[in-house]
C-alpha cells in the first residue's frame, strides 16, 4: 500500500511539472558574481547572454547553447541596463553611480565611447524604427542615442523613469515613474509627454511590457502587488489581478498570449489572455527568494532568470522553457 501511495504521489508531481507552462531547462552557474543581479539583453545569432552584475560591477557575457559564462567585462560603475543592437553591433552598457552609458564593439568587447548623463542611468530600449537608443536617468529623463552614438534628445519627466516600452507601429512610449505613482506616455516624434495616467490605489510601478496588436499594457506594482491591465487607447485600468510580490521585469508572450512577471518572493507568476479585457493566473513557478530580474526571448523562446549569490549557493541564470 505505500508503494502505491508513493508511486501515485510521484506520478501526480511528475503530471503537475510537465504541465506547468515553464519548466526549468538548465542551470548557468556564475561563480565569483557577487551582490544584485540586473537587467539582461541578447544576441539570438550568437546565443549570447548579456548580464548586468550590478553589484560585482561587472556585465557576464554567456554562451546559452554551452551552458557557461565566455565573458567578463569589469569596472563598470554598478551596470543596471545592457542593451545588445544587432545593426551595428554594440553592446551599451547603463550605469548607476556616474550616470554614463557606455558603448562597446560586441565582438571585441573593446571600449569605443563614454556618454555622461550625470546620474542614475537605468534601463535601455531599441526603437527600430529610427535606430536609436533609449535611456531612463536621473530624476527624471529619458535620453535618446542615434546610431552613432550622439546624444540627439531629451524628454524631462517629473520622476526617474524605471521600465519602459516603445511602440513599432506608432510614435508612443510608455514610461513607469513609480515615485510620482504614475504612468508616462510621450511622443518620440515630439520629444514630449503627451498625457499622463495613474496607477489609483497601487503604488510601487517598476515593470511593465507592451501587447502593441491589442492596445493593452501591464504593469506590475509592488504595494501591493498586483498586475494591472490598461487600455492604451485611453489609459483605463480594464482589469487588476493578484500578482509576484517585488516584481522587477515582467514580459509578453506574444505566440501563447501569456505574462511572465518574476518577483523577488521566489516565483514567477504566469498570466493568460482569454481576450484583450480578461486575463487570468494560471500558475506560480517556484524560483528563488530575492530573483527579480529576467528577460524573455520570443526568438529563442526562452525565459532567463537571474538569481544572486547566496551562502555556498553561486549566482546563476536560470534558463526556462515554455510548454507548447
Amino acid at each position: 500500500m505505500r508503494i502505491l501511495i508513493f508511486l501515485f504521489a510521484l506520478a501526480t508531481l511528475t503530471y503537475a511539472q510537465t504541465n506547468q507552462p515553464l519548466h526549468l531547462e538548465k542551470t548557468i552557474n556564475l561563480p565569483d558574481v557577487e551582490g544584485r543581479i540586473d537587467h539582461m539583453s541578447i544576441d539570438t545569432s550568437t546565443g549570447r547572454l548579456f548580464v548586468s552584475a550590478l553589484g560585482n560591477e561587472t556585465v557576464e557575457v554567456i554562451d546559452i547553447k554551452a551552458g557557461k559564462r565566455v565573458k567578463t567585462i569589469p569596472n563598470l560603475p554598478e551596470p543596471q541596463g545592457v542593451l545588445f543592437v544587432a545593426e551595428t553591433n554594440r553592446l551599451y552598457v547603463a550605469n548607476e553611480k556616474d550616470g554614463t552609458v557606455k558603448i562597446f564593439d560586441a565582438k571585441s568587447y573593446a571600449p569605443l565611447k563614454t556618454l555622461n548623463f550625470g546620474d542614475d542611468a537605468d534601463n535601455l530600449r531599441y526603437d527600430p524604427v529610427h535606430k536609436h537608443i533609449f535611456v531612463g536617468y536621473g530624476s527624471g529623463a529619458l535620453g535618446e542615442i542615434d546610431a552613432g552614438g550622439n546624444e540627439v534628445a531629451d524628454v524631462r519627466l517629473d520622476a526617474h523613469p524605471e521600465s519602459f516600452q516603445i511602440e513599432k507601429s506608432g510614435p508612443r512610449v510608455y514610461v513607469n515613474l513609480p515615485n510620482s505613482r504614475k504612468i508616462a506616455v510621450i511622443d518620440r516624434e515630439k520629444h514630449s509627454v503627451i498625457t499622463t495616467w495613474k496607477t489609483d490605489n497601487a503604488f510601487a510601478n517598476f515593470p511593465l511590457a507592451l501587447n502593441e496588436p491589442d492596445h493593452r499594457l501591464f504593469v506590475v506594482t509592488r504595494a501591493p502587488a498586483r498586475l494591472l491591465v490598461f487600455d492604451t487607447h485611453n489609459g483605463t485600468i480594464i482589469q487588476e489581478l493578484p500578482a509576484v510580490g517585488d516584481c522587477d521585469d515582467v514580459f509578453f508572450d506574444q505566440r501563447r498570449k501569456r505574462i511572465y512577471a518574476s518577483g523577488g518572493d521566489g516565483e514567477i507568476f504566469v498570466f493568460e489572455q482569454q481576450d484583450p479585457d480578461h486575463y487570468a493566473q494560471v500558475a506560480r513557478i517556484p524560483t528563488v527568494k530575492g530573483a527579480r530580474t529576467s528577460f524573455f526571448s520570443p526568438d529563442l523562446d526562452r525565459l532567463f532568470l537571474a538569481t544572486r549569490r547566496q551562502g555556498s549557493r553561486s549566482a546563476a541564470i536560470q534558463v526556462f522553457a515554455p510548454a507548447q
